[in-house]
């Protein structure tokens, strides 16, 4: 969102052009304003930085206690839930239908986590990824799962492989992206389109048919739901996450 500082500056801006350029010219320049400012206020912040506000364990009214927030950073701690601390899946308390989220992430050494969009948190199912599609976090050398193709960091879970290989080593902070508009399904990792494919339609479905995922008959069929983030209990740390309904 565009602070104040940068809005005065803006408006100062827009001032010193009306001193200069004709009328046309200074209303192109205040609707160029205007679309900056609007464009900045779409994206919602999901992570505050230090708390744990606007998310909820899975199944739950509150969060693990594994999931820790603090100096920016979301983490996940595989230890204190080893130690007895509740841990679970972190979900969104809102949900998001199309949308364009961002985020940044790393994994811990053998680890693995994931991301799960249009999850269903009603009650009725035994976890998010009964119904959420998961783009998947990895230490695609540690983990065994790195040897299974649809496995990988930045893969469609066990649906579609990456395109191609875009993950930093274990330790490094990563990026990636996750875009649903209008059926269509894009992930980028750090800049790379690793996945792109069509919702909902019979090749779809076919697809789902053909995985793991067959066995729930209600998997990846909504078109709404809730943003989870995956408990495999192993570190993972998230910041700057947020998102842009489309």
């Amino acid at each position: 969102m565009m602070n104040k500082t940068n809005l005065s500056l803006a408006v100062m801006s827009l001032a010193v052009w009306s001193c200069g350029p004709s009328k046309q010219e200074n209303t192109a320049n205040e609707e160029n304003i205007e679309e900056i400012i609007v464009t900045e206020e779409e994206w919602i912040s999901l992570f505050d930085g230090n708390s744990l506000t606007g998310w909820t364990g899975y199944g739950k009214d509150q969060p693990g206690e594994a999931w820790e927030a603090a100096d920016g950073v979301l983490y996940f701690n595989a230890q204190k839930k080893e130690d007895g601390a509740t841990g679970g899946d972190l979900v969104t308390k809102e949900s998001f239908g199309d949308f364009h989220l961002e985020v940044e992430w790393k994994i811990s050494e053998n680890g693995n986590s994931g991301i799960m969009f249009h999850v269903q948190d009603n009650g009725e199912y035994g976890a998010p990824y009964f119904t959420g599609p998961e783009y998947q976090l990895l230490d695609n050398d540690g983990h065994p799962d790195g040897k299974i193709i649809t496995h990988r960091t930045g893969d469609l879970y066990d649906l579609i492989e990456s395109t191609e290989e875009a993950a930093k080593p274990v330790g490094e902070w990563n990026k990636s992206e996750i875009k649903v508009e209008d059926g269509q399904l894009q992930f980028f990792l750090n800049g790379v389109k690793t996945v792109e494919t069509t919702l909902w339609d019979d090749q779809w479905k076919a697809m789902v048919a053909d995985s793991k995922f067959a066995q729930w008959e209600d998997f990846a069929t909504f078109k709404e739901g809730k943003i989870a983030l995956q408990d495999h209990n192993d570190d993972v740390w998230f910041r700057n996450i947020r998102i842009k309904r489309l």
